[in-house]
C-alpha cells in the first residue's frame, strides 16, 4: 500500500512563522523606514546658512569627518563634510546655532510605536483570527482542534499497484474467509441491502502478538480497492483532557468524507480497556472510549464504514465496546499450523534469494510454534548469513542455524565451559531427547547442542 501522509501543520506553526517575520521586519526594514531624508550639501552653502541664520542645530561628528546640522526650523537634517577651518566653533556661536545634544534621524516617537508595536499586534491578531475561523470551518464546529492537538494523526493508505493482497497473507485462511464476506460488500453493498442484510460495523481481529493482524487488515483494504485509515490507540491519548475525543470525531469524519472505507484502530486496549471507575468520570481515556462507542454505535448511520481493530488482550476491553452493534464480529489470528508455516515461509522468500534444493516442510517443522513475524525474521537472517558468508543464494543451512538464532540467539563461540559443565549440559539435553523418543506420535528430535546461545541457555534440543 502506498502511504499518502497529510502535512502536519498546527495553528502554532504559523504563530511562529508569523512573530519570525515581524522580528526580521523590526531589525531589518524599520531602521531604514523610519529613518529620515538627509540632504547632502556643500561645506560653502552651510556656511552660508550659518551667516545668514537658517541653521537651528549642528553636530560635528569628527569619525565620520561628517558635520549635521537643521534647518532653522527643524524639520529639514543637512550633511556636509568637515573643512581645516578654525573659526567654525565663533562662527556658529556668533549665529546662535545649537550645539548640545545629537541630531535625531528618527520619525516621531508616535509614528515609531506604531510601526514597530501597533502594526505588527494588528496583523497578529487578525492572523490569528483568520486561521482560527479556517481551521473551524473545516473542522465543523468551535470545538475543533487548538494548535493541531485534536487532530487525528491517521495514515491514509490508498490501492496501489504493489498494494497487500490476500495472497501475500499466509497461514490464516480462517481469518481470511470470513473477512472475504467484507469485501464482496465494500464490493457491492447493494446485494446485501436487497435482502435486508446489515454488514457488521466492527470486527475485532484477536490473536498473539506478531500473527499477522495489521496485515490482514491492509490485505481487506487492498483487495477491497478502497482508502485505509490506520491509527495506534495510544495516539488518542493525549495530556489535555477532551482532546482524545476530539481526534477520534475528526477521524470518523474523515472516513464518513473518504467512504467507502476502512478505519483500522491497532492495539485498541489502548483506550478500550474497562471502565471500573478508578480513574474518576473525567479521566481521558474514559472520554476518548465513550466518544468511539458513540461513533460506532450513535444516532448516526456510518453507511460505508468498517472499524477494524486488532489486539492481544481482548479480555481486557469494556463490554460495551464488545456487544453487537460495535464489534459485531470477532475473528481469530492464531499462530500458524504446519501447513501454514510453510505457505508463510514461500510467501516471505519471494523476496530472497535460495538455492532450488530448499525444504519448506524440513524448517516449517523445526520451527514450531513461530508466529508469522518470527518465520520472517527467519528469512531475512538466512539472507545475512549468507551476505557475510560472501555468497549470493541462502541455502538450508542458512535458514536451518537462522531458526536457532530467532529462537536461541546467537553462538556464544568465546564461552568456556569445563568439561564437567559441558558433561552435565550433555546429560540435561540427552535427557530431552530421550524423553521425545519414548513418547508417541511425538516430534522427531531434529538437533542437539551443547553450545551456549547469547538468549542464556548452555545449550538446547530441537
Amino acid at each position: 500500500m502506498n502511504e499518502v501522509k497529510q502535512p502536519k501543520r498546527p495553528l502554532i506553526y504559523y504563530y511562529g512563522l508569523m512573530l519570525l517575520l515581524l522580528m526580521l521586519f523590526n531589525f531589518l526594514f524599520m531602521p531604514w523606514l523610519t529613518k529620515r531624508q538627509i540632504h547632502e550639501v556643500d561645506y560653502n552653502t552651510f556656511v552660508t546658512m550659518v551667516e545668514e541664520g537658517d541653521v537651528g542645530a549642528a553636530e560635528v561628528q569628527t569619525q565620520e569627518n561628517l558635520i549635521l546640522f537643521t534647518s532653522k526650523d527643524g524639520t529639514t537634517i543637512y550633511q556636509t563634510g568637515m573643512m581645516p577651518d578654525t573659526e567654525l566653533t565663533q562662527r556658529l556661536l556668533d549665529a546662535g546655532v545649537s550645539t548640545r545634544g545629537e541630531i535625531i534621524e528618527e520619525t516621531s516617537p508616535w509614528l515609531y510605536f506604531l510601526l514597530t508595536w501597533g502594526l505588527p499586534m494588528i496583523l497578529l491578531i487578525g492572523f490569528g483570527q483568520f486561521m482560527s475561523k479556517k481551521m473551524m470551518d473545516k473542522a465543523g464546529g468551535p470545538n475543533s482542534m487548538m494548535f493541531g492537538l485534536g487532530k487525528s494523526n491517521a495514515k491514509i493508505y490508498v490501492k496501489s499497484s504493489e498494494g497487500i493482497k490476500f495472497s501475500d497473507v499466509a497461514g490464516e485462511d480462517e481469518a481470511k474467509e470470513s473477512l472475504t464476506e467484507i469485501v464482496q460488500y465494500l464490493h457491492d453493498p447493494a446485494q446485501y441491502k436487497d435482502i435486508g442484510a446489515r454488514m457488521p460495523k466492527g470486527i475485532l481481529l484477536v490473536g498473539p502478538p506478531g500473527t499477522g493482524k495489521t496485515m490482514l487488515a491492509k490485505a481487506v483494504a487492498g483487495e477491497a480497492n478502497v482508502p485505509f485509515f490506520s491509527m495506534s490507540g495510544s495516539e488518542f491519548v493525549e495530556m489535555f483532557v477532551g482532546m482524545g475525543a476530539s481526534k477520534v470525531r475528526d477521524l470518523f469524519d474523515q472516513a464518513k468524507q473518504k467512504a467507502p472505507c476502512i478505519v483500522f484502530i491497532d492495539e485498541i486496549d489502548a483506550i478500550g480497556k474497562k471502565r471500573d471507575g478508578q480513574f474518576g468520570g473525567n479521566d481521558e481515556r474514559e472520554q476518548t472510549l465513550n466518544q468511539l462507542l458513540t461513533e460506532m454505535d450513535g444516532f448516526e448511520d456510518n453507511t460505508g464504514v468498517i472499524i477494524l481493530a486488532a489486539t492481544n488482550r481482548p479480555e481486557a476491553l469494556d463490554p460495551a465496546l464488545l456487544r453487537p452493534g460495535r464489534f459485531d464480529r470477532r475473528v481469530p489470528v492464531e499462530l500458524p499450523d504446519l501447513k501454514g508455516r510453510e505457505e508463510i515461509l514461500k510467501v516471505h522468500a519471494r523476496k530472497v534469494r535460495l538455492e532450488p534444493d530448499v525444504d519448506f516442510n524440513k524448517i516449517a517443522r523445526m520451527a514450531s510454534g513461530a508466529s508469522g513475524a518470527e518465520l520472517a525474521n527467519i528469512v531475512n537472517e538466512a539472507a545475512l548469513r549468507a551476505v557475510r558468508d560472501g555468497r549470493k543464494t541462502a541455502t538450508q543451512a542458512d535458514l536451518e542455524e537462522s531458526i536457532e538464532v530467532v529462537i536461541a540467539g546467537y553462538q556464544k563461540k568465546n564461552a568456556i565451559l569445563t568439561d564437567k559443565e559441558k558433561c552435565i549440559v550433555a546429560y540435561h539435553e540427552i535427557g530431552h531427547a530421550l524423553v521425545a523418543a519414548l513418547q508417541n506420535h511425538s516430534a522427531p528430535v531434529q538437533k542437539i547442542t551443547i553450545i551456549p546461545r547469547t538468549s542464556g541457555a548452555l545449550g538446547y534440543t530441537m
